[in-house]
Parts: C-alpha cells; structure tokens; sequence
C-alpha cells in the first residue's frame, strides 16, 4: 500500500512548518506571524496544524517500502 492522500497533505504542511522553522532560525524571521499576526487564534490554529501533520508524518516511517 502506497502513501495515501491524507499523508501527502500532512507531508506538505509539515514541510511548509519546516521552512518557517528554518526561516526563523536563519533570520529570525516567522513567516506565519507575518502574515497571520502575533498570537493570533489563525497563528496558532496553524502550529497546532503543523504539529498534528508532524505526527500523521511518523505513519510514513513505519509504512513498509516497496523493493
């Protein structure tokens, strides 16, 4: 079985989270703070996300490979 639909989102989210994450680490620079605000219930609602999507992604690494 292959990597479903759900997993691909939740791999894009948490990708996205990672760019954020390497953004503030290199400039101090938070992306989701930019544009959605400091603080805000869509901020958070977006780091909850992005933390959920992070554990769907540990799904993948117990998924069996195709040889």
């Amino acid at each position: 079985m292959g990597v479903t639909i759900l997993q691909k989102i939740a791999l894009v989210v948490t990708i996205i989270g990672a760019i954020n994450w390497g953004l503030i680490g290199l400039f101090d620079f938070n992306l989701v703070a930019w544009i959605f605000g400091e603080e805000t219930m869509l901020s958070r609602t977006i780091y909850t996300l992005v933390g959920i999507t992070g554990l769907v992604n540990i799904g993948l690494l117990a998924a069996p490979t195709e040889e």
